[in-house]
């Protein structure tokens, strides 16, 4: 198995995508400090006390293109080898879905304009949940993403599949408020999709979810405490968006090697902790009677601060978590019903602990910061 030609690829794709982001991160750094493109201290809800460069997005999103753009084009015109002898048999359906690819990369780009207009001249909500929803009309019905699950119900996939992509593009907004925490979660979270679409045996996506991780794995070298530059809106946009595209195309259910529906859960238990970390602070700030897209100190992160966690350990204690549930919930994959059903339960509990840490310190007078 580790013999097949693809796993040298997926190696390639990884060390290339590391490279490229450790690479431009510093140049984009020095750019953001050139033209004043900072993150104010007083501006933002990551306790810093200096400004902070804040073209992180940019960086992320540069080193996807340039590697996207070197694989096709390996790909397509023989370039290495062992590549594109191992794509090709696959060069027919890389070149039907050239079209769909094209404008996927187009809906980053402009989740990264979203966020990085947004970054220097702040959007009223409204606003920024128009271009979200722009975004997810072009990866919906230009990019061909939609929910491998629902393919068969095209009434319900469309709308759900642009509300989960709007959903991700705030939800990493939101979680992104402390130092390496959204950009190491992704990180996680690629990874398992990345087990899974290799598993599946759906090369293309599993080098897209492979590419993704190692660009998270390139960001979290700066962005990982302390801090020395930010992804911003720009990368928060681009990475949800990413999550998004690659949940809904990687197959988690499929009735000739599923033992059970519950792989169908994968995604959301995957992401479960930006997911349930949104779902949290908007009740509490609709409770008490606050706009839930202005930000606060009511995050799970901030909770295990004020539990006495030190800020670095505190996301370290997330990402705990996220691998946790993750590994747990792996096994639903290949597990019978009864398997699945215990690792579901067991997945739920986790999240209802989390839950209650978010509930049992949500009335402490610093929750209201």
């Amino acid at each position: 198995m580790y013999n097949d030609p693809w796993f040298k690829i997926y190696a390639v794709i990884f060390v290339s995508g590391l490279a490229a982001t450790l690479v431009l991160t510093p140049v984009f750094r020095r750019l953001a400090e050139k033209c004043g493109f900072m993150d104010v201290p007083a501006a933002n809800h990551k306790g810093h006390k200096k400004s902070t460069p804040l073209l992180g997005g940019c960086a992320m999103f540069c080193a996807w293109i340039i590697c996207i753009s070197a694989g096709y084009f390996s790909v397509k015109y023989n370039m290495i080898p062992f590549f594109s002898d191992a794509a090709e048999e696959h060069l027919a359906g890389l070149h039907h879905v050239s079209r769909e690819l094209f404008l996927v990369i187009g809906g980053a780009l402009l989740a990264v304009l979203l966020g990085l207009i947004d970054d220097k001249y702040p959007m009223s909500a409204r606003t920024k949940f128009a271009g979200q929803f722009l975004v997810a009309l072009i990866a919906v019905f230009g990019g061909g993403v939609r929910f491998n699950i629902l393919r068969e119900t095209i009434w319900l996939e469309i709308p759900l599949t642009v509300f989960w992509i709007m959903l991700l593009m705030n939800s990493i907004n939101f979680f992104d408020n402390m130092d390496g925490l959204a950009v190491g979660t992704i990180a996680i979270a690629m990874g398992f999709f990345a087990v899974i679409a290799v598993l599946n045996s759906q090369y293309f996506m599993a080098s897209f979810a492979i590419l993704n991780c190692a660009v998270c794995c390139g960001f979290w070298f700066y962005n990982a405490a302390p801090a020395t530059i930010f992804m911003g809106d720009s990368g928060s946009h681009f990475l949800g968006y990413l999550a998004a595209i690659v949940s809904a195309q990687v197959t988690f259910f499929d009735k000739s090697f599923s033992l059970s529906r519950f792989p169908m859960l994968m995604p959301l238990f995957i992401l479960a902790l930006p997911l349930f970390d949104t779902a949290m602070v908007v009740v509490i700030r609709t409770v008490n009677r606050k706009p839930f897209w202005i930000g606060d100190h009511n995050h799970i992160s901030h909770r295990f601060v004020r539990m006495g966690f030190t800020r670095k350990r505190a996301v370290a204690l997330v990402h705990l978590l996220a691998l946790t549930i993750g590994l747990g919930i792996l096994p639903v994959f290949w597990g019978n019903f009864a398997t699945a059903a215990i690792l579901v339960l067991q997945a739920i509990l986790m999240l209802g602990i989390i839950t209650f840490l978010q509930i049992s310190l949500s009335e402490r007078p610093d929750a209201r910061e």
